[in-house]
C-alpha cells in the first residue's frame, strides 16, 4: 500500500538522504520493500544524488500516483464501503489480487466505511492488514462507520450511538494514524484533474462534515476555478438516486450540510463529479446509472455498492483529457459489465 504523503514530507526525505548519503527501503511499483543501495553504505555524493533524482522521478520514494504515460488515460479504481473485516473477507482479498494485475491503475480510492461497524482498534487493525495487500497507491476517506458511534460493551450488542466527541475525534486519530495521513481530508491534481477527497467527520451528522473541512472545501474550488474537480465523498448527494432503501435521501444518507454544500456546488461550475458510497446501491438498482444521478442538472453522482455481498462490484473512472469513462467490473464473474459504461465531458472552462 501506498499512503498519500505531503510535497512537504516526500521534499524532507530527500534533504535527509541528501545530507547523510545512505538511501533507504523503499516500495517498487508493486508495493515491495526493494533497497535502494546497499543498507547503511556510504557512497560518493555525486552517485548519491542521481540515483536519488531517479527514485523520485519513477515515484518509487515519492509514494504518490504515476503520472500516466502520454495519451493513455489515468485509472481510478472505486471501492465502495468495505466493511472490514466483515462478511466474504476471502472475496474481498480476491478483489485486490484483481486489482493488483491490472497494472495501468494510478490510484484505488476507498470511498469510507473501511471498518465494519465502529472504528475499534480490532478493526481498524483488520482495515490495515487488508490494505497491506494492495500494491498501488491508495486514498481512502473517512465514512461514519469509521468515527461516528460509540462503541458498544459487550461488543456483540446491536444497535448505533452518536459517540461523544472526544471519542469520535480518537477515532478519527486512529483513522489518519493507520493510512499515516497529516489530514482525513485532502487534495490530488493528477492528469489535469483536480481530485477532493471529503471525509464525514461533523459530530452530530455522521454523513456531515465540519466547519474546517468547509472552510478547506471553499478554499480548493476558489484556487482551482478552471480545473476540472471530481469529489469523492462517503454520503451522496440528495435525490441523485430513487428511495430503494428506506433511508435514501433522507438527511442522514446524503452530504451534510446540504442547504450550504448545494450552494457551494452550484456556484462552482467546475465540479462535474461525485463519487459516492454509503447507500450500499447496486447495479441491480434501477438508479444505479440513471439520469436521476444527475445534481443540479450538472453534476453526475457515480454510486457505489458496498463490498459486503456475494457480489462484489467495483468502478474505474479513466481520465481523459477532455471526458471521463466510468466502467462497472463483476468480480465474482470477472467481467466488465457494458450496460453500465458511461462517458462524461469536461466542463469547459470558465
Amino acid at each position: 500500500m501506498y499512503p498519500l504523503n505531503s510535497i512537504a514530507n516526500v521534499a524532507t526525505s530527500v534533504i535527509e538522504a541528501l545530507r547523510t548519503g545512505w538511501c533507504w527501503d523503499t516500495p517498487d511499483s508493486g508495493g515491495r520493500s526493494t533497497k535502494s543501495l546497499p543498507d547503511r553504505q556510504p557512497v560518493a555524493p555525486l552517485v548519491a544524488t542521481v540515483l536519488l533524482a531517479l527514485i523520485v522521478l519513477c515515484g518509487c520514494g515519492a509514494r504518490h500516483p504515476p503520472v500516466a504515460s502520454t495519451g493513455a488515460p489515468v485509472h481510478l479504481v472505486v471501492l465502495g464501503d468495505p466493511h472490514l473485516p466483515g462478511k466474504n473477507l476471502v472475496a474481498k482479498r480476491a478483489v485486490l489480487g484483481r486489482i493488483n494485475a491490472w497494472r495501468d491503475v494510478s490510484l484505488v480510492v476507498a470511498v469510507g466505511d473501511l471498518t465494519e461497524r465502529y472504528g475499534t482498534d480490532r478493526e481498524y487493525a483488520a482495515v490495515a492488514a487488508y490494505f497491506r495487500n494492495l500494491r498501488h497507491p491508495l486514498a481512502p476517506i473517512v465514512g461514519n462507520h469509521d468515527y461516528y458511534f460509540q462503541t458498544p460493551y459487550p461488543l456483540e450488542a446491536k444497535g448505533y450511538v452518536r459517540a461523544p466527541f472526544v471519542f469520535q475525534q480518537a477515532k478519527l486519530a486512529k483513522f489518519r494514524q493507520t493510512f499515516g495521513l497529516a489530514q482525513h481530508y485532502y487534495k490530488l491534481e493528477i492528469g489535469g484533474y483536480l481530485l477532493l477527497f471529503l471525509s464525514t467527520d461533523h459530530d452530530r451528522f455522521g454523513t456531515g462534515i465540519g466547519e474546517a473541512q468547509l472552510a478547506w472545501l471553499r478554499d480548493q474550488l476558489l484556487r482551482h476555478r478552471n480545473q476540472p474537480t471530481i469529489i469523492f465523498a462517503h454520503p451522496p448527494l440528495h435525490g441523485t438516486q430513487t428511495r430503494f432503501r428506506r433511508y435514501v435521501n433522507r438527511p442522514g444518507a446524503v452530504i451534510q450540510p446540504m442547504a450550504w454544500m448545494h450552494t457551494l456546488l452550484i456556484t462552482n461550475p467546475q465540479v462535474f463529479l461525485w463519487v459516492s458510497g454509503h447507500t450500499h446501491t447496486p447495479p441491480t438498482e434501477a438508479s444505479y446509472a440513471s439520469f436521476i444521478n444527475v445534481y443540479a442538472d450538472r453534476i453526475i453522482n457515480i454510486h457505489n455498492n458496498s463490498m459486503k455481498g456475494d457480489t462484489i462490484w467495483t468502478n474505474s473512472l479513466y481520465l481523459h483529457p477532455d471526458r471521463v469513462q466510468v466502467r462497472t467490473f463483476n468480480h465474482r464473474q470477472n467481467r466488465w459489465q457494458a450496460e453500465f459504461d458511461r462517458t462524461i465531458p469536461v466542463p469547459p472552462p470558465r
